[in-house]
Formats: C-alpha cells, sequence, structure tokens
C-alpha cells in the first residue's frame, strides 16, 4: 500500500502515539521485531488507508514522526519477525496489533478464526502460522487530544487513617438509576452526575473503587452462553478506559477527567482497581490482539525450558513479565499516565502477589515494589495490594513493604465466622478488630495497612451472606461448579427469600452487626456498592459473567429496610469520623500506660472483669466487650487526653447477655450509641457503671464513657448531630 503521507523520523520517546499540534510521534518498543508498520484507518477503523514503515530503531524502540495527523486518527501495527513459538517468538505481520500505550480504542473485539497467529484445528496447532488478515475483526488505536482544563487540578489527599473506601462497577452502578438519562447510565458521565455522588458522599465513604476500567475483551467461552466478563478482569490496554463506559464515544477522554473533577469537588478520592498481573492473550493458544504479536518473548513469563509455553501464575493462561525492564516501564508510565494526566488518587492491584514476583519468588524489595517506593508520583497516591495469587508463595498478606495497604481476607473471614456462630472464633476476631498487628505491626507500618472488608465484588453481597448457605450460580451456566462454596455464611433458618418476619428481622440485625463491626474495627474499612441498602445477586456468588439485573443495582427496588440500613451506614460512618480512637494510627498492643495507669485497650467478659486466659481458650466464648481508652497514650506524642473511651460489645450467642458495664475509675456514666438490635433511638440512654445491660441475642452494641472535660464536650456534639440525621429521615 503506497504511503503518501509526509513522514520524519520522529523520536524513540515517549513511546506510543503523542500529538503535539502539528503531528504525531509514534514509538513502540519490540526488542526481537525485524520490521514494524504503521496502518492508519477510517474514523470507524473499518478500512485501512495507508501503510507507514517506521524508518527508526532507536534503543530497541521502533519510531517515526507523521506530520499533519491529527486527534481522532485511528491506527495500528504489524509487527515483523520470526514466528518461532519454541523459542518464545510469536510475530505474524497478518495480524493487526493494539498499540501498548493507546490512549483510547475504538471498535469491538470479534472472535474470529483470523485474530488467532495460527490456523485453529491444524496439525501442530499453535506452531502453524496463519496468513488471515485479523484488521476486520479488532479494535484499533486511537490518537487523543489531552488537552483539559481543571477546576480541581490537584488531588484531594484524604489521609489514610480517615479513608473509607466504596468498591462500585461503573456501568451497574447507574444502570438501573431512573434517575438518570438512559444514554448516561453505566459511563462516566453518568456516575458523575451530582445525584450519585450526593448520595456517596451522604454515606460517609472519603474513595470510590472502581472495578476495572481499562480496555478489557469479552471471552469468547461467555459470549458462545450468551454471557459477558462484566467485571473486566481481563486487559488489553493499560492506557485507554475501555470504549464501553463512554457516553461520547471512543477517545473522549475529557468524560473520564471531568467524572473525576466532580468527586474531587466533592472532597471524595477516586481509586481504579487495575489488573496488570496478565493481559487477554491467554496461553499458547489464545489470540494475537497486541503484547503477543510485538514481542511475546519479552512482555511475557515463558517456561525457561519450554518457551513455547506460558508461566501461568495468574490462572487465565499467562503472566505479565514485570522482570522485563521495558515491560516495568510500561506498568510504571501507565500508572503515572492516570495519576498524572488523569489525575486518579490510588490504585487497587489485582493478584499484587505476581508483580512482586521475581524469577526466584516473591521479594518484597523486587523491581516493581522498589519502582513505586522510590517514584515521586506514585509514593504519593493510595497503593492498595490483593496479596495473593494461585502461583508458588501467592500468599503474601501481610508481607508488602512500608507505603503499601493490603485487602485483609482474615479480616473477613474471621468477622464472618463470628457472627455465623463458629466455635472459637472469638480470639480470631479480637486480632482482627484490632488492626491485624500479627500481620502489619513491622517497618513502621500502621493500622491502616490492613484493609478491611466483609464483601466485595467476589463473592456473596451483604444481604446474600445473611440470606445463603449455599451459593447459586447456575445463570453462569457452569452448573454451579464456580464460585467459592465455603463463604462462612448463614441463611438465619431459611434458604434465600422469605417472609417470614423473625427470619428477616434477624438478617437485617446480622446485617448491622456485620457494618458495625467493620467500621468499628481497626484499619481502612471498604464497603461494597449496594450493601448499604441490602443489595442481592439471588445468592450467585461468582456474578462475573452477568452483565444484567443480577449484577447491576436496583435503585427503585430499595425498600423501607433498605433505607433504613443506609440511614444506619450513615451514623456508623459519622462515629468512625468523629471519634479518633475507632481510627488510631498506631497498632493497639495492650501496653499498660505507666504515667496514667491505664491500658490502650482491655477486654471485658460479660461479669464487667477482664477476660482470663481460660475464657479466651473457651470455644463456646460468643460474647466479650473491647474497651478501648483514648486516654491512653502509650507512644507518639504526648498530648492532652481527649480521645473517647469507648466499649464494644459483641454477641454472637443466639439468647440474651447479661453485660455489666466495667467500673473506670473518675468516670460517672456511660452512654449507648449503637445497639444493633434498636437501630432508631429518640435520644441516647445513659447508664452507671456497674449496671447491667441486656444484650439481645446476635447484637452489637457501642458504649461511649462520659467523663469530664473535653471528651463530655465531644459527646454533647455528637450527639446533636446523630439526634439531627435521625429526625430529618
Amino acid at each position: 500500500m503506497p504511503g503518501t503521507t509526509s513522514i520524519a523520523e520522529g523520536l524513540p520517546f515517549p513511546l506510543g502515539a503523542s500529538w503535539n499540534g502539528a503531528g504525531v510521534n509514534f514509538a513502540l518498543f519490540s526488542a526481537n521485531a525485524t520490521k514494524v508498520e504503521l496502518c492508519l484507518f477510517d474514523e470507524q477503523g473499518q478500512r485501512e488507508l495507508e501503510r507507514i514503515e517506521l524508518p527508526e530503531f532507536t534503543d530497541e524502540v521502533w519510531h517515526v514522526y507523521v506530520d499533519g495527523l491529527q486527534p481522532g486518527a485511528v491506527y495500528g501495527y504489524r509487527v515483523h519477525g520470526p514466528y518461532e513459538p519454541e523459542a518464545g517468538h510469536r510475530f505474524n505481520p497478518n495480524k493487526l496489533l493494539l498499540d501498548p500505550y493507546a490512549k483510547a480504542h475504538v471498535g469491538t473485539l470479534k472472535w474470529d478464526p483470523a485474530i488467532f497467529g495460527y490456523t485453529i484445528g491444524a496439525d501442530g496447532d499453535d506452531l502453524t502460522f496463519d496468513e488471515r488478515d485479523s484488521a476486520p475483526f479488532v479494535q484499533k488505536c486511537v490518537v487523543v487530544d489531552q488537552n483539559f482544563s481543571w477546576t480541581h487540578p490537584m488531588r484531594v489527599r484524604v489521609p489514610w487513617d480517615r479513608t473509607i473506601v466504596y468498591e462500585l462497577h461503573v456501568r451497574g452502578y447507574t444502570k438501573r438509576r431512573p434517575d438518570i438519562a438512559q444514554r448516561l447510565r453505566g459511563t462516566f458521565e453518568g456516575l458523575g452526575q451530582q445525584q450519585v455522588i450526593d448520595h456517596i458522599k451522604r454515606l460517609g465513604v472519603t474513595a470510590i473503587e472502581l472495578m476495572p476500567i481499562h480496555s478489557f475483551v469479552n471471552d469468547s467461552y461467555l459470549l458462545d452462553k450468551g454471557l459477558t466478563n462484566y467485571w473486566g478482569y481481563n486487559t488489553i490496554g493499560f492506557f485507554a478506559a475501555d470504549p464501553r463506559f463512554f457516553a461520547r464515544g471512543a477517545g473522549a477522554i475529557g468524560e473520564f477527567k471531568e467524572m473525576i473533577d466532580r468527586y474531587h469537588d466533592a472532597g471524595l478520592e477516586v481509586i481504579l482497581d487495575v489488573v496488570y498481573n496478565h493481559t487477554a492473550e491467554g496461553n499458547e493458544r489464545g489470540p494475537t490482539l497486541s503484547f503477543r504479536g510485538i514481542d511475546n518473548a519479552s512482555y511475557y513469563r515463558l517456561l525457561p525450558d519450554q518457551q513455547r509455553y506460558y508461566i501461568n501464575d495468574t490462572g487465565t493462561g499467562n503472566t505479565l513479565n514485570l522482570s522485563h525492564p521495558r515491560v516495568l516501564q510500561m506498568v510504571m508510565d501507565s500508572l503515572r499516565y492516570w495519576v498524572g494526566e488523569m489525575n486518579v488518587d490510588g490504585f487497587r492491584f489485582d493478584l499484587a502477589t505476581i508483580l512482586a514476583r521475581e524469577p526466584y519468588g516473591f521479594d518484597e524489595g523486587g523491581g516493581f515494589l522498589h519502582s513505586c517506593r522510590q517514584d515521586p508520583v506514585l509514593s504519593s497516591v493510595k497503593l492498595i495490594a490483593e496479596p495473593w495469587d494461585c502461583g508458588p508463595g501467592g500468599y503474601q498478606v501481610g508481607g508488602f513493604p512500608p507505603g503499601w495497604a493490603e485487602w485483609n481476607d482474615r479480616f473477613r473471614d474471621a468477622v464472618r465466622g463470628f457472627w455465623k456462630g463458629d466455635d472459637g472464633a472469638a480470639a480470631e476476631l479480637a486480632s482482627r478488630i484490632t488492626g491485624s498487628g500479627d500481620k502489619f505491626n513491622r517497618r513502621g507500618r500502621r493500622p491502616w495497612a490492613s484493609v478491611n472488608l466483609i464483601t466485595a465484588h467476589d463473592g456473596f453481597t451483604l444481604h446474600d451472606l445473611v440470606s445463603y448457605n449455599e451459593k447459586h450460580n447456575d445463570a453462569n451456566g457452569e452448573d454451579n461448579n464456580d464460585g467459592h462454596s465455603d463463604n462462612k455464611s448463614w441463611n438465619c433458618g431459611v434458604e434465600g427469600p422469605t417472609d417470614d418476619a423473625q427470619v428477616i428481622a434477624l438478617r437485617e440485625r446480622q446485617k448491622r452487626n456485620l457494618l458495625a463491626t467493620l467500621l468499628f474495627s481497626q484499619g481502612t474499612p471498604l464497603i461494597v456498592a449496594g450493601d448499604e441498602f441490602g443489595r442481592t445477586q439471588q445468592g450467585n456468588n461468582n456474578a462475573y459473567c452477568q452483565d444484567n439485573e443480577i449484577s447491576w443495582i436496583d435503585w427503585a427496588g430499595i425498600d423501607d429496610n433498605g433505607r433504613a440500613l443506609t440511614d444506619f451506614v450513615v451514623k456508623l460512618t459519622t462515629l468512625r469520623h468523629t471519634l479518633p480512637v475507632l481510627r488510631r494510627n498506631r497498632f493497639l498492643t495492650g501496653q499498660f500506660d505507666e504515667r496514667q495507669q491505664l491500658s490502650e485497650v482491655r477486654w471485658v467478659s460479660p461479669v464487667g472483669t477482664d477476660l482470663t486466659e481460660e475464657q479466651w481458650n473457651d470455644p463456646q466464648m460468643r460474647c466479650f466487650g473491647v474497651l478501648l481508652d483514648g486516654r491512653a497514650q502509650t507512644s507518639g506524642i504526648r498530648r492532652p487526653a481527649s480521645d473517647a473511651t469507648l466499649l464494644i460489645v459483641m454477641n454472637a450467642h443466639h439468647d440474651v447477655v447479661e453485660f455489666r458495664l466495667p467500673d473506670i475509675p473518675g468516670s460517672d456514666q456511660w452512654s449507648c450509641l449503637i445497639d444493633t438490635n434498636v437501630p432508631v433511638r429518640d435520644e441516647l440512654p445513659e447508664f452507671e457503671s456497674g449496671d447491667v445491660y441486656q444484650v439481645t441475642g446476635r447484637s452489637l452494641l457501642l458504649f461511649a464513657l462520659h467523663a469530664k472535660g473535653q471528651t463530655r464536650r465531644i459527646f454533647m456534639s455528637l450527639e446533636e448531630k446523630l439526634t439531627e440525621d435521625t429526625g430529618s429521615k
């Protein structure tokens, strides 16, 4: 195809397509290619207009400058080189490839035999070479204009100890929201609507965590069953937001920036869930869409003695090779792009153990973690690890270095087990609600490093956790064999929906117990969107393939119980924000404050005395209290004792327990701020030390000590706030 466009040699940096106002510089890394062709298409990406051979090769980067090319230009690459799968090379110029640095994609992948580098079904299968053109069936890249006028160019920077994370899916969060225009539902613009932000702000959360928004691929086996990869953990472009999330079409990245701007205006942070551990190209029998055809031996971890095959620590067919400097550079450039250009506030890393795994194993001082730590941009944003994968040594909860927070599944399982009524669950719960110091209290890390969760996108919703004993994943088309079978769930006596008033009341109380435990625990709480009003997935605990009413939040279906639960969540977050002792910045170690003659934390039995070792070892112990004494200053800068003293009582027994309020020297009375059996009260009841409180079966209580001075003033203002909030409903 003859070239008519004016070109120059261009520069080997920055990688990707960069518009300078007069033309576009293209730069593509490939250490093993022999030739690279830039293919330009019409605006729809349907007709190839021109091919331009990149004339220069500098430091393993192919590059060219195309004069006069403008934003909106659609392009892809054809990369020539050896097709030697057994040597790790899978070049095939018949396959049009996405630029790894592309800032936008256009079109939809169509699963056709032509998108594979080999001839499907032929003898030798992936060792064969396919000559069909894949261009009609694959997505293309779009040159973008990065110019944008920010109203809030500075990030919000909520301190870690004040952070409450709210996980949501861009599409599912607004797809069924009736007060949003149909064309905006399920898009970035829809998520940025003021009524959506108002609801999130009222909840008291401080950050939204968006499930994957990077451009991703729908798996063919799901499409064959009429399903789709709804969650999006199948990335094909680390710089491009998925076209499906835009209301204004591909390349309109200003829509994403406007959404970010609006959340920052509301004082809310935006965190991205990112998937740098693998790509959508799968194993040796997967399609050739980008990385595989550009430089397979560089981008992926291959078996050292059988380079035809991929190391599969992810369980998805391949593993990105972050030990390669150019691949590590790509990931770091991607992260810096989303912070520096798109203004996001942090990242949650899917299967993060893989990112920290070198060829010899997991290394908390490895290349990726070191790069993040020293980077002046990334070291200033929130970095959250999902600290496990299916590779060797894959479980690393507590193993990440300073500066990182980690999802804590030990917290999830301990809280679920205790409120389910498991034997011997109390001691484990005690470690988890005090920040999991056994996992995180090292190298100067703080309690916020433990991201505490009861539910997540993966598993039961909060409502389903208290409504189902078994998973019900039949809609996934895998005979209910997918998803976890051990959920530590309890249906409260009836499987699934019921009209039994007693069962419904118990389920609502259990939801309040679980949420209160989450928000009163040391660490960083994570709430899943919809749990605040009891969203259900009808018992499906693996809804990754359900882009429909199973996964979409039903805003119109919120009932009285749902509205009451939302009000309760607001009350919990108000308490957490108001009472610093619930979010201490140092671990609770039980140290004794010699100066004040008190301990920062005490464990109290129902008779009001400290728990004995024998009681801790009793597998039937299901009721205890934790006393958090805000007056204790065992380390750090000494300041006037002004933090509240709180007593949290947890009763997982099925029946009432009489609990004697402990006697605290210098105190006069206790106020009951929360009783999950009585979620709404006209006033805060008060009790004397030594009084016995009838703790309802399966309920949680929060008492506050009214001492003299500042603590009393804190609670007077808090009572007014809670009363005002209750009265406005």
